[in-house]
């Protein structure tokens, strides 16, 4: 049995590793810690809270329209979140569709998710800096009396909640034409002339209204200077034509371009055209030579202290956008061209000739060379009689 003196010992031993103000104070601490953790949720029980989901902007400029047998659906994709924050990569994009019948009382439609793409694979479908989807549509879907498609896109850029609804578009998709057939191209100097097949038969209960050509840009003619050709621009509608024809003088000569055809037909108030047709390239290379140089004049100019007899030629410029230069020919037969006098282009339309031998007759000729390397007719001859010394 201990005794009083052993426990005040044990007491002091205590008091005198750990002094009551120590004590005091660590308590206070521990107290005031906790009270802390109280007010502040810290070590409070549960999950830990995810961090806000990023939200992109809704989507404004949803626009559809038949493009053959399917819907082609076009928007501008968000660059930022709806707290204006811009993201840090394409959203993945859902696509929600609703077919109803052409008589369809008007009211709410509720639509379907169809499509995802994936934010990998976002970048593929665009063009010209617009998101571009084609919807196909079953040929049991297409019919003369057609059927209401009604769109609506969300995009996502966390999985757990995506953007708020797009505009919503609704179109009535008809039986379209088969695609052009025969499509074939004339290049001249000045224009790209076009020709294809006219239809033969319509669809049940349509008419010709026309057509649509559209062209793409290849860029320039590929050489061994300038590489292979770019991949080509999305197809830019270039007018509609009337007849199965037309004539494209936008064109610049020394570029490649792709040429599609489609066919629009006429459902009393509904229009709806149909697929492209098969691309066709034509490349409108630049083998158009000048016109031949005008009025050519060749006099005989006696020699002077200041210089030795010679031949001084002139002729008129030339008009031509793209003129490189002239080359100058004589021939002692007025009916032959003869050779070639000057061995780099000359740049004025001015010659002399330092070489004419006296007592001879000289036929001169002038051709003028494009930037293609494309050289003219010659001129009409100048003759001219050297005098004998």
């Amino acid at each position: 049995m201990r005794s009083r003196n052993g426990k005040r010992e044990t007491r002091n031993w205590i008091l005198a590793i750990f002094p009551p103000r120590i004590v005091l104070t660590n308590f206070h601490f521990l107290v005031s810690s906790f009270v802390v953790c109280l007010l502040t949720g810290c070590a409070a029980p549960g999950d830990p809270r995810p961090p806000q989901p990023i939200v992109p902007k809704p989507i404004a400029d949803l626009a559809a329209r038949q493009a053959g047998d399917g819907v082609a659906l076009t928007f501008t994709l968000p660059r930022e979140s709806v707290e204006n924050d811009p993201l840090e990569q394409p959203p993945a994009v859902e696509i929600f569709r609703a077919i109803l019948p052409a008589a369809a009382p008007a009211g709410k439609v509720k639509t379907e998710l169809v499509y995802t793409i994936p934010s990998a694979l976002v970048e593929t479908y665009l063009q010209d800096g617009r998101f571009r989807f084609v919807d196909p549509v079953r040929p049991e879907q297409l019919s003369s009396a057609g059927a209401q498609f009604v769109y609506l896109v969300r995009t996502r850029a966390a999985r757990w909640k995506a953007s708020p609804d797009s505009n919503v578009v609704s179109l009535r998709v008809l039986a379209p034409h088969t695609p052009v057939r025969g499509l074939a191209a004339t290049v001249t100097e000045t224009a790209v002339e076009l020709a294809w097949i006219p239809p033969s038969q319509l669809p049940a209960g349509a008419t010709l209204a026309g057509y649509r050509v559209y062209r793409a840009d290849r860029g320039p003619v590929s050489g061994p200077d300038t590489g292979p050709a770019p991949s080509p621009t999305a197809p830019q509608l270039l007018g509609p034509a009337a007849s199965p024809s037309f004539r494209d003088s936008s064109i610049e000569l020394g570029r490649s371009y792709l040429y599609q055809v489609s066919v629009v037909a006429q459902y009393e108030a509904d229009s709806v055209e149909s697929a492209l047709s098969a691309p066709l390239e034509v490349t409108a290379r630049d083998v158009f030579p000048p016109a031949p140089p005008a009025n050519l004049v060749a006099v005989f100019v006696p020699a002077t202290p200041q210089a030795a007899a010679h031949v001084e030629l002139s002729w008129s410029i030339s008009p031509e956008p793209d003129w490189a230069g002239y080359r100058v020919y004589r021939s002692e037969q007025p009916a032959a061209p003869g050779p070639r006098l000057n061995q780099e282009l000359l740049l004025s339309p001015t010659f002399r000739d330092m070489s004419a031998v006296p007592g001879r007759q000289y036929a001169y000729r002038v051709t003028s060379v494009d930037r293609a390397g494309n050289e003219s007719a010659p001129s009409a001859s100048a003759l001219v009689e050297v005098p004998a010394p």
